[in-house]
């Protein structure tokens, strides 16, 4: 089952990419109130589509029924493997993957465009790494060699989008006008004041940046690489 969030950005690009059709006849379609597919995508209510509504729309738009919110397992003709599900420790749950490297700037992450890709990752595996909600994760690819050894050019990154305040030292994404970086920052406990470097010293270290100057996406949490 897709994220929440995933799935309202789904339905309206659909809704957005389909001529003639807005929030409104959408919601005619499905016997609802003129408000009731707007309030869904862009305020969360209600948290899921009915099913008979997540099918009908489906069907309209030809789009299978795991793209707008239903379990994975049983779909027929889904791009994913039968079985998959997220119910419980041992469920599944897909995560959008953003190739950055592919982008115009940052923005086309910060506003979470739709992506065809993503990475299945087991509930539990989730659970030990974040308390964040699947909705706030995202896969990204690592472009360059400023943060080898510890992050490779082509690695994919596993970033928590909640944590956009330094709680602790560690790696993340940050953005500085349209320019998407992966740093290790840290807070000097005396100052406040962050240091931001790369594990690479070929590259340049910012000492002495004010918090308040420094634009965190979210953490970095975890690392997958070929090998």
């Amino acid at each position: 089952m897709l994220p929440n969030k995933t799935v309202r950005e789904r339905l309206d690009s659909l809704v957005q990419q389909s001529k003639g059709d807005d929030y409104s006849s959408i919601s005619a379609l499905i016997g609802k109130n003129h408000a009731y597919i707007q309030q869904f995508i862009q305020r969360g209510i209600p948290k899921r589509l009915k099913e008979e509504d997540r099918r009908t729309i489906a069907r309209y738009f030809k789009v299978p029924e795991w793209e707008l919110g239903s379990p994975f397992q049983n779909q027929p003709g889904s791009a994913h493997s039968p079985g998959f599900s997220d119910f419980g420790d041992d469920g599944i749950v897909m995560i959008p993957s953003y190739d950055i490297s592919a982008s115009a700037g940052f923005g086309a992450f910060v506003e979470r465009e739709w992506t065809d890709n993503f990475m299945p990752f087991q509930n539990r595996f989730i659970n030990s790494l974040t308390q964040s909600n699947p909705d706030n994760l995202s896969i990204l690819k690592v472009c360059g060699d400023s943060m080898t050894p510890t992050l490779s050019d082509g690695d994919c990154i596993l970033v928590d989008t909640l944590e956009t305040t330094l709680k602790r030292d560690g790696i993340y994404v940050i953005r500085n006008d349209d320019t998407l970086s992966v740093k290790r920052i840290s807070v000097n406990p005396s100052t406040g004041l962050l240091a931001i470097k790369s594990d690479n010293p070929l590259y340049e270290t910012w000492p002495d940046c004010k918090p308040s100057e420094v634009n965190i996406i979210g953490q970095v949490i975890w690392v997958g690489r070929n090998l």
